[in-house]
């Protein structure tokens, strides 16, 4: 009989046992590791963070958004020098390993052992494109074994050629620049496929440290980084000994950065305001959008151009007064009056020193350019604009309050009896008042909102000297409803946006609505034409062309505006001070606001064909006497052309 030993069983059971949960250990270990790894399926249609670019309705780039500055483009594209001296420099054997170069890890190791910390990654390509789309940047080993899992995968669904390509548009160059064709504008102002044999070897030089070899952190240290990798490609055969010398001694072009290259600032800010709250900051900054706003640049140059004149001067008739604390500030707001579209911008002297928008933020009394829409609601509610109104010196009672309010003339001087259309265009502070007593503040305040001045306006009788706060915005929108045959349009800059690929996903509909009729429309017109014939903005009939506006003056003359259209153009003009302190005695809106104005409408013109203002059917226009208001006989000096609805204008002569 053959007797068997029972220990070579037991120890084959207790290897067994040992074996097994080694083994699941291991496998432990492994789905410990992997079970949070994303999953690698469909890497080729990987959409990484890419740049928002804005452009002006002329077509010019204003501006570009980003948190990663990144521009793909395909392999194909990149210059050979570029992807040689990459892989030169940060993976020789890309082409042999599969994902991970293991002798390259055992080096890696050793040095890491002798140093007692991680001084070399042996990171291939794909393990750096690996980390770079799915973990984090922080050094450590659970890190790096799954970065190897990670390279496997990768290395199994894809060529070399697709993971070089990606890894190109995505490794990180250091300035804000994410990618080869990001890094050559950055860098060189250029695309990726016109850079030299230098420049493509500085580029591939930065991943290994890009805060540091950034030339434009450090240009020697870059310039040094460069002789490496360009020695590297002589050593590999890939550059001849000729090109090598050649591009040791090229000088370093780097693009010039010019903080102050910024292109209509304030506009841009309001656009991305705009985009941010419509879209979200995810898309906005990181969606590779294309923007098409209504801005003309060339009208846009021209106002920050007018502005800039207009403070010089009056900067220093400020100087000649002695004022104190001298710090003007404009702001100037251009719309098409038909369609609500913002043509320019300008919200104040220097965006880089205060992005306060003033054009569209600031609330500020806007003084007599209010008196308009009081004269607007009168007409509407059946007033003719000959009608008379006493201009003399009146006193209200204040309330409860047993003082006294008693309104002035900016002139101190009192008229009598006075047509509508004549202390309009005067500004005759005392008939704007009776008139606004006559249709009731709260009255006046609810058409105003009509017309798009969306600010809360107090309904009481100093409303009619603007002393309730506006926007600039808010008060050329309304007044474009004059020019635009009685009807509002809010004001809009976007007018299209599209995807990455070129899929519209935001167009702008105007918002609208008639807000009064177009015959009290064409009246008001008429009477804001006098103001440039007959009244405070006289200057502007150098112009030569159909314009019409109001002057605007605040106590103290801490304000000065002036709002005005042309029969396809309004534009609001605003100049103060920040601190509410006087820009100077007499700065009135005529001579601090309208100037500004006048040049800037003069190039807005000149690019638009002559038009006149719409005189509809319903209404006639005669001639009166500019005092009277009765009608005037054709060769009288004082006689004026004036619109009135139909049987409605006077029938006797003065």
């Amino acid at each position: 009989m053959i007797k068997f030993s029972l220990f070579p069983k037991k120890n084959h059971i207790i290897w067994t046992l040992i074996g097994g949960i080694v083994c699941g250990l291991i496998a432990g270990v492994i789905l410990a590791l992997t079970y949070d790894l994303p999953q690698i399926r469909s890497l080729e249609n990987f959409t990484p963070s890419a740049v928002t670019r804005i452009y002006s309705a002329d077509k010019v780039l204003l501006a570009e958004l980003f948190i990663e500055k990144r521009d793909p483009v395909k392999l194909s594209v990149i210059p050979h020098n570029l992807t040689a001296a990459l892989l030169a420099t940060e993976d020789r054997n890309f082409y042999k390993h599969s994902g991970v170069d293991i002798k390259g890890i055992l080096r890696a190791i050793i040095k890491d052992i002798y140093s007692g910390k991680f001084v070399e990654g042996a990171s291939t390509i794909t393990q750096q494109l690996a980390k770079t789309l799915f973990l984090t940047h922080r050094k450590t080993l659970i890190r790096k074994i799954k970065e190897a899992i990670l390279a496997f995968q990768i290395e199994r669904r894809y060529t070399k050629d697709e993971i070089l390509g990606l890894y190109l548009n995505q490794v990180y160059f250091g300035s804000g620049a994410y990618g080869v064709e990001s890094a050559a504008k950055i860098f060189f102002d250029k695309s990726v496929g016109n850079l030299s044999l230098a420049e493509c070897a500085l580029i591939a030089a930065m991943p290994k440290a890009p805060s540091r070899f950034s030339p434009l952190v450090n240009k020697d240290l870059a310039i040094k980084r460069r002789s490496i990798v360009l020695k590297q490609l002589l050593e590999t055969g890939i550059i001849t000994e000729s090109d090598y010398n050649k591009a040791l001694i090229e000088p370093l072009h780097l693009r010039t950065q010019n903080k102050n290259t910024l292109k209509a600032p304030y506009f841009v800010k309001y656009v991305k305001d705009f985009l941010e709250n419509n879209l979200g900051s995810s898309k906005l900054y990181k969606g590779g959008l294309t923007v098409f706003t209504t801005l003309s640049f060339e009208l846009q140059k021209a106002a920050e151009q007018a502005g800039k004149n207009g403070l010089f001067a009056l900067e220093k008739r400020m100087q000649q007064q002695r004022i104190k604390n001298t710090d003007p500030e404009y702001a100037l707001i251009s719309i098409n009056v038909q369609s609500g579209k913002i043509l320019a911008m300008v919200g104040g002297k220097d965006f880089n020193k205060s992005s306060y928008n003033r054009a569209i933020t600031a609330v500020r009394q806007s003084g007599s350019a209010f008196k308009p829409i009081i004269y607007a609601y009168a007409i509407e509610q059946g007033f003719a604009q000959n009608m008379m109104i006493l201009d003399a010196p009146i006193a209200f009672k204040n309330g409860k309050n047993s003082s006294q309010w008693q309104p002035e003339n900016f002139s101190g001087i009192y008229q009598g009896e006075i047509t509508l259309r004549k202390a309009l265009s005067l500004s005759e502070n005392i008939p704007a008042v009776r008139l606004i007593e006559i249709l009731r503040p709260s009255s006046v305040a609810r058409f105003a909102n009509s017309l798009g001045v969306k600010s809360n306006l107090l309904p009481n009788l100093s409303l009619a000297l603007g002393t309730s706060e506006t926007t600039l915005v808010e008060l050329t929108s309304a007044y474009a409803v004059f020019a635009n045959k009685g009807n509002w349009i809010k004001p809009f800059g976007v007018t299209e946006v599209m995807d990455q690929r070129g899929r519209i996903i935001l167009r702008i509909k105007p918002e609208k609505n008639a807000a009064m009729s177009r015959a009290g429309a064409a009246i008001m017109v008429n009477m804001l034409t006098a103001v440039i014939k007959e009244g405070t903005g006289r200057k502007a009939a150098i112009l030569g062309r159909p314009v019409a506006g109001k002057t605007g003056t605040t106590n103290d003359f801490k304000d000065a505006l002036f709002i005005g259209f042309s029969p396809s153009i309004a534009t609001g003009v605003w100049v103060g001070q920040d601190n509410f302190f006087t820009l100077g005695k007499l700065e009135t809106g005529a001579k601090a606001a309208l100037p500004i104005w006048i040049e800037f409408m003069e190039k807005a013109l000149t690019a638009n064909p002559y038009q006149y203002f719409d005189i509809p059917d319903d209404v006639v226009q005669v001639r009166i006497d500019s005092s009277t208001g009765l009608l005037s006989h054709p060769n009288s000096s004082s006689a004026v052309k004036a619109l009135f609805r139909k049987g409605r204008e006077p029938k006797k002569f003065h």
